[in-house]
């Protein structure tokens, strides 16, 4: 049989997609069906809901839904909804509309318990939608464009992503965010897992430790950071007649110091949360091991090498991709504490591979620092837009490669 003669269904069957197909319409459906069973038991909560304080304020009774006629209507107007969107189910998807309809519509404790489900789902997957994938689609699109925040937005094609990959500043940003990001990581999981070896300890003070560990945490990066400018510009400075290494603010005294500066606010934010992390995975290390381990003599760096580093590998799996992300999505305590670092020169290397005379950057201009640099200083939201887009696909594939290396440790280890 030839493929051109072949139906859609049996193109389908044909090509070996009906597990692919099936997972498609299963996702549209319920999409459509939690969008419309929402709406459905809002608008009735909504009418009963009036209608019950209507009829006690005015001292009568409120029938509302226990009427037998009007429920009957009710339920018929339900299930021709339903009737009709699962007609239009049958057409494209014979064979999957009735698996569909046997697990949301049936009688079955198994449809009764995938309506709950979906039920309790809306409002999480509808703001999901809403919030992200929406605006991540319309965001794809706006980077085709030149849109510039006000009027029309005129498409331009990939001219945006042609013009980002051949300016040396972006790659700059990038070189100064990786840079950034491996020292955040080590440092950061260093710091936290050192902690969590403390605090897990047998001390009285333990439990202090951990809340005292864990409350910068609850500071918010932009407070952090007016904090730390106060302190780095004024505390330490005051310092610089005893200490020459502070005679001038860290944040503003070239793109080391600057550097350092960061990596010691954001260690001292963020490190109490990661050690929250390896405290519930060295509390999971069975304490008969290390027990056995001590009458066997194995010294306390035996022990952490063959016993509690191979049992608390996913713990590492989990802090560093959380690092990872935070670390090259980070924006709020730099911006409002450098606003971008001190002003530098194009690096040496940088400049032979694209030809150009020295030209100056910012230090600390990390990715998330020059998009909104370059959306909202500069009013240019497609462009800006494009190295968001060109940000979330490099900053997938090193988290999924990150993710699977650590996964193939954890065996290892």
């Amino acid at each position: 049989m030839k493929e051109d003669k072949l139906n859609f269904g049996q193109l389908i069957l044909h090509k070996g997609l009906l597990p692919i197909y099936r997972i498609g319409v299963l996702i549209l459906v319920v999409i459509v069906y939690t969008i419309v069973q929402s709406i459905y038991h809002i608008a009735h909560f909504l009418r009963y809901g009036f209608g019950w304080i209507v009829a006690k304020i005015k001292g009568e009774y409120y029938v509302g839904g226990a009427d037998e006629s009007a429920l009957r209507n009710e339920i018929r107007k339900e299930e021709i909804t339903h009737g009709k969107l699962f007609r239009f189910c049958e057409k494209i998807a014979p064979k999957t509309s009735h698996w569909i309809n046997s697990i949301f519509t049936g009688r079955g404790d198994r449809a009764q318990n995938n309506r709950v489900f979906v039920f309790f789902l809306a409002p999480a997957l509808l703001s999901f939608v809403l919030m992200v994938i929406v605006p991540f689609f319309w965001g794809i699109y706006f980077s085709l464009t030149d849109f510039g925040g006000i009027g029309s937005a005129d498409y331009v094609g990939i001219d945006n992503y042609k013009g980002i990959l051949s300016t040396p500043r972006f790659y700059y940003s990038f070189y100064r965010t990786v840079i950034y990001s491996f020292l955040n990581i080590v440092i950061i999981n260093l710091v936290a897992f050192g902690l969590a070896l403390l605090v897990t300890q047998k001390t009285r003070i333990k439990n202090f430790a951990r809340a005292g560990f864990f409350l910068p945490n609850l500071i918010g990066g932009l407070v952090l950071g007016f904090i730390f400018q106060f302190i780095f510009s004024k505390v330490f400075v005051a310092l610089g007649p005893s200490i020459p290494y502070f005679q001038k603010s860290m944040i503003a005294d070239g793109a080391s110091k600057s550097m350092i500066a960061i990596l010691l606010v954001v260690t001292w934010q963020y490190s109490g949360y990661i050690m929250m992390i390896y405290v519930a995975a060295l509390q999971n290390v069975p304490k008969q091991l290390i027990e056995a381990s001590k009458i066997d003599g194995a010294s306390p760096l035996q022990r952490l090498r063959h016993i509690t580093l191979p049992l608390v590998a996913q713990a590492f799996t989990v802090a560093m991709f959380l690092t990872l992300v935070t670390s090259f999505k980070q924006f709020d305590t730099v911006f409002s504490m450098t606003g971008g670092g001190p002003t530098g020169t194009l690096p040496e290397f940088l400049q032979k591979i694209f030809n150009v005379n020295p030209i100056s950057v910012r230090s600390l201009d990390l990715m998330a620092v020059n998009i909104y640099n370059e959306a909202f200083a500069f009013k240019n939201f497609g462009l800006g837009q494009a190295k968001a887009i060109l940000f979330f696909a490099v900053l997938l594939v090193i988290s999924l490669f990150q993710v699977y290396y650590n996964k193939k440790r954890e065996v290892e280890l």
